[in-house]
């Protein structure tokens, strides 16, 4: 079917985003122009206070505002400074800070290393983290990385890197099935995943 041009662009810029396929990508393109109108005028008025107002931290990564810039996450005080918790991107930030299992700092990573997509050290930031780690004086990280081949090759190459730093490196795993990721856990797993982290080199929990 010869479709109108502006509503295939619209398919395939949702097609474009994470869990959404072509024909979701439909579904929701038929639904904005034949359904609610107000809902389209919000999702435009939503997504323009986004692009105006919204941003990450320029210091951990998470989800803030240019008013707020660095977070709350970074600047409330009665969090650990010297704990820091290396997640993958925002979203695991919101899921681990919904369990309530975790009261020190976030390091949000731009993905994980993978030679498949030209991801290599550089490119998810860890230089600008180890920087971090040296300056902060962090005592702990934990590395909250999926349970997958690439999540664990990222968290073996983050434990050597870290080592001569002379920094705690443990990384959740009680309760995270393996290849499972943050994602898809719930915020009671998630808390005690966070409580039951290991060394990352040793059999026992880390010490807090």
């Amino acid at each position: 079917m010869n479709l109108p041009e502006p509503f295939e662009r619209l398919v395939k810029v949702l097609g474009r985003l994470p869990a959404i396929g072509r024909r979701s990508a439909e579904r929701i393109a038929i639904e904005l122009v034949r359904g609610e109108r107000r809902l389209l005028g919000e999702l435009l008025s939503a997504l323009g206070d986004i692009q105006a107002n919204v941003r990450c931290c320029s210091r951990c990564g998470a989800l803030t505002t240019k008013e707020e810039d660095p977070c709350r996450l970074c600047t409330d005080p009665a969090r650990d400074g010297a704990l820091l918790c290396i997640v993958e991107d925002p979203g695991d930030v919101i899921r681990i800070e919904s369990s309530g299992g975790w009261k020190g700092r976030y390091h949000v990573l731009a993905g994980r290393i993978s030679p498949m997509h030209a991801k290599g050290a550089k490119e998810i930031g860890v230089p600008e983290l180890a920087a971090r780690i040296q300056r902060e004086h962090i005592r702990e990280v934990v590395l909250a990385l999926d349970t997958d081949v690439e999540g664990d090759a990222t968290a073996a190459y983050l434990a050597d890197l870290l080592r001569p730093l002379r920094v705690r490196v443990s990384r959740i795993a009680f309760g995270l099935p393996a290849g499972s990721g943050i994602a898809y856990s719930d915020p009671v797993t998630l808390a005690r995943a966070l409580e039951g982290r290991r060394g990352y080199d040793e059999g026992g929990p880390a010490e807090n």
